[in-house]
Order: structure tokens, then C-alpha cells, then sequence
């Protein structure tokens, strides 16, 4: 019997809630391969957390976590609980950047033609991969302070080659597992920054031969998402624009309620919905589970159990392949259980 030692991190808001049905779909996943099991280790990190110790992430716990074989994460902070400088509490990109999980991985699929606001679109017409960075880039300025009665504020934007080519690589792999095609967004026509980037992106292009390559500006590339999103198939792209873009491609295929996501190192990795805690709805059992759920066959996937992700990956398409089975968030009227539930009779 092979265990997998799964730490999780439900966090606040709705992270419960959609944590509860992502681990209801991974016991069921369990009961149907014979030889594959997992423990699962709850730990309180968060906004919540920070009330109750003073430490949204404690010492013990970020020690703890890397004990374990993958991290599956509900949502972290609350726009009320902030640090002075005026920033919200984020453990999650603590996690990122302590562990260096340097590929932020950003899965968009298309359902159902009536999940998008895009016309004339067939389910699985979109079906790409946003690989963000996820260690610098603007993000690299997040720990700064300020000085309210100063006259400016900058904050800095760091690209090292040794974060742009582990990314690269990750992002190129990944695409020689799918369609071949890597598109780099970038903003190298204004930004020193942006252009060492782009150099290093064609240098390790050049250890790819065999996948094809194109590089847009992100303005461009918002555009380009809108109006012919059916072609892109692996994006690579700094940090806040990864940031941006990954928001906008969901919006494409029903909002952050259908946006897994997995942060990715080489020795440690978190798999959570790409959406935040929502306090607004927390509580209302009406939050849209399927990305938690979509994050955990992303998590098997890593893990090596590829047989119970594709069993995740079919039940998610036979549910929403019914347009009238969806959450408030689609239009539908199941609840986060119900939608849990659905997902889980499918497998």
C-alpha cells in the first residue's frame, strides 16, 4: 500500500468549505485504486490564525507542512485583518517564496459553451496553461514599507536568470506533453527588465528544438486571450502579470470558481483554487468547489497518481457537461455540497 502524506490548510472565508468537498472527491478517488491511501494532516495558517496567535503562518507549523508529501490549500486572508503597512496577510506566498515554488501553474479549461461569455465556443476549444512566476518579479517589493508623509513610493521588479530559467524550462517541458507551443508575455518594448527575460527565454527556447515559440507583449496578450483564446497552449510570464492574466483567462471559462492551480518546486508543491477567500459569501454554503476539486487532481497528478487524477478530471467534464448543474456562481442553484456531491456520484 503506498501513502501519501497530504498537509492541509483549509484557511479563511470559503476555504473551508470548498477544502471539505475537495477532500470528499480525494476519499472517494482513495476508495477506488486499490493499492494508494493518504493521511491527511490539518493545520490552521491564515488570517484566522493571526487572531488567535499573532502569526498567520507560525514557526511549527511552516516547519510541519514540509514534512509532508504535497500541501492542499482552501484560501488564505481577509480584506479586514492587515499588516501596518496596510497589506493583507498572504501565508500563501510565504509558502511560494520559503519553499521556492517558482512555477505558479494555472490550468483553463472550457466545460461548457455555456460556462463563457465568448460567443461561438465549443467545450474543450479552450484549454491552455498559464506558468507564472512566482517568486520575484513585482512581487519582489511585497515585504517593503512606506512612509505615508513621503513624496513617492517605488517598489522594484527583479528577474535573475536563475528564476527565469528554471521557469522557462518548467514551462517548455510542460508544453512537450501537450501541443508544442510556448508563448512568452512579456513587456520588453518598455522595460530593461522585460528585455533580459526575453533574452533568456530564446537561450533556453534553444534547448527545445522541437517546440515551437511566440512572443507577445501582456497588453497584447489581454487582448489576444479575448479574441482568440482557442489558440494558445502553454503561457510563460512574470509574476503580477501572471497575476492579471490568470484572473482574465478564468473570467473565460466561468469565473475563479472553475480556476485550479498548482505552486510548483522541485521538492515541495501547493495546490489550491486560484480564487480568494471571499468573506462576502463565506458561510452561505453557495461557494463553487469544482476548482478546489480540479486542484486536487492537479495534486495527484504531481503525486505520481495519474489514474485517480483522470478520474477527477472525467466526473468534473460529466457534471458540467449538464448546464443546469452549477453553483450561483455559473447561475445554477446547487450548493457547495451539493456541487461536492455531484462531482464525487460521477466518479
Amino acid at each position: 500500500m503506498k501513502t501519501h502524506r497530504i498537509a492541509v490548510l483549509p484557511g479563511d472565508g470559503i476555504g473551508p468549505e470548498v477544502i471539505a468537498e475537495g477532500v470528499k472527491v480525494l476519499r472517494a478517488v482513495e476508495r477506488k485504486l486499490a493499492d494508494v491511501c493518504f493521511e491527511l494532516q490539518e493545520f490552521s495558517v491564515g488570517a484566522g490564525e493571526y487572531l488567535k496567535s499573532g502569526d498567520p503562518m507560525p514557526s511549527a507549523t511552516f516547519e510541519a507542512v514540509q514534512r509532508y508529501d504535497a500541501i492542499l490549500l482552501g484560501a488564505m486572508g481577509l480584506p479586514t485583518v492587515r499588516w501596518p503597512s496596510g497589506v493583507e496577510m498572504a501565508p500563501q506566498l510565504d509558502l511560494r517564496e520559503k519553499l521556492e515554488l517558482y512555477a505558479g501553474v494555472r490550468p483553463i479549461r472550457l466545460y461548457h459553451a455555456a460556462d463563457t461569455p465568448l460567443k461561438r465556443l465549443e467545450a474543450g476549444s479552450i484549454d491552455f496553461v498559464i506558468y507564472r512566476e512566482n517568486t520575484e518579479g513585482l512581487f519582489w517589493s511585497r515585504k517593503g514599507t512606506y512612509d505615508p508623509a513621503a513624496a513617492e513610493v517605488i517598489d522594484h521588479l527583479r528577474i535573475s536568470r536563475r528564476a527565469a530559467e528554471r521557469l522557462f524550462r518548467a514551462a517548455f517541458r510542460e508544453a512537450g506533453r501537450r501541443r508544442g507551443l510556448v508563448t512568452l508575455v512579456d513587456k520588453s518594448n518598455v522595460l530593461p527588465s522585460m528585455a533580459y527575460f526575453r533574452r533568456i527565454f530564446d537561450e533556453v527556447a534553444a534547448e527545445f528544438p522541437a517546440v515551437r515559440t511566440e512572443k507577445i507583449y501582456v497588453d497584447a496578450a489581454a487582448l489576444y486571450l479575448v479574441q482568440r483564446p482557442h489558440t494558445f497552449d502553454v503561457l510563460v510570464t512574470e509574476n503580477m502579470f501572471g497575476d492579471i492574466l490568470s484572473d482574465l483567462a478564468a473570467g473565460l471559462v466561468g469565473g475563479m470558481g472553475m480556476a485550479p492551480s498548482g505552486d510548483i518546486g522541485d521538492h515541495w508543491a501547493v495546490f489550491q483554487p486560484s480564487h480568494g477567500s471571499a468573506p462576502d459569501i463565506a458561510g452561505q454554503g453557495i461557494a463553487n468547489p469544482a476548482a478546489t476539486i480540479l486542484s486536487v487532481a492537479m495534486m495527484l497528478d504531481w503525486l505520481g497518481e495519474s489514474e485517480g487524477a483522470a478520474m477527477i478530471y472525467r466526473a468534473v467534464e460529466r457534471v458540467f457537461a449538464d448546464p443546469a448543474l452549477r453553483t450561483r456562481d455559473l447561475g445554477g442553484k446547487l450548493s457547495t455540497v451539493e456541487m461536492g456531491n455531484r462531482i464525487q456520484e460521477a466518479l
